[in-house]
């Protein structure tokens, strides 16, 4: 397969490095692109990509909650997660949140080059994005005062239960409140709603 592009995301450099060595060998004329971060990827990242390869264990926003942002930016590019761990839960959870595969990094350079080539050949099943069910919370056109008090909490890294406590509210209220906002980022998670928020400017 020639000129490939291919985004290696991970934050050791040293796997970095060694990935790059197993690409390089086995698929030499493919361009390796490199990102520490999600951040970094999604900034810097080019245009045109076959493929990414993401670590599960990141830092800011993981890999599994940052899937859906690389979707955006590149909807027809499979991702494949990397992790030193591969629980059945793990690999579950990546693949209902879009991944195309899952790599252990314990896994032979063989393995890994053969399942990328089965991924750049199509032969993989093609998972349904996750989205903000409409039915459970209506998607506001924008945040209420008190949802912006709400969200900066949230990127706090603060519970519902300590969100209430702090703001004066129920814990319902509070849920409600947390749902609107994850609908109005168009996000899955808290965490993709921290990152979002950010990337937004909706908080410092």
């Amino acid at each position: 397969m020639n000129n490939l592009h291919i985004l290696l995301i991970d934050d050791h450099t040293l796997f970095r490095s060694g990935m790059r060595m197993v690409l390089n060998t086995n698929l030499p004329l493919a361009k390796i692109f490199e990102a520490g971060s999600l951040n970094d990827a999604l900034q810097e990242g080019p245009s045109e990509l076959d493929v990414i390869l993401l670590d599960i264990q990141l830092p800011g926003l993981n890999g599994v909650d940052g899937i859906a942002f690389l979707k955006r930016k590149w909807p027809q590019v499979p991702v494949l997660m990397l992790s030193s761990q591969d629980h059945p839960e793990t690999v579950r959870l990546a693949m209902s949140r879009g991944a195309a595969g899952f790599i252990s990094k314990a896994d032979t350079a063989e393995k890994i080059i053969s399942l990328i080539n089965q991924i750049l050949r199509g032969e993989h099943d093609e998972q349904a994005d996750v989205t903000v069910d409409s039915d459970s919370a209506e998607v506001p056109q924008h945040l209420t005062t008190r949802q912006c008090e709400v969200l900066e909490l949230l990127c706090q890294g603060m519970s519902n239960k300590l969100i209430a406590r702090k703001l004066a509210l129920s814990e319902n209220t509070v849920r409600g409140h947390v749902q609107a906002i994850l609908g109005f980022l168009n996000v899955n998670s808290r965490s993709e709603a921290a990152f979002a928020a950010r990337n937004r400017g909706l908080v410092g």
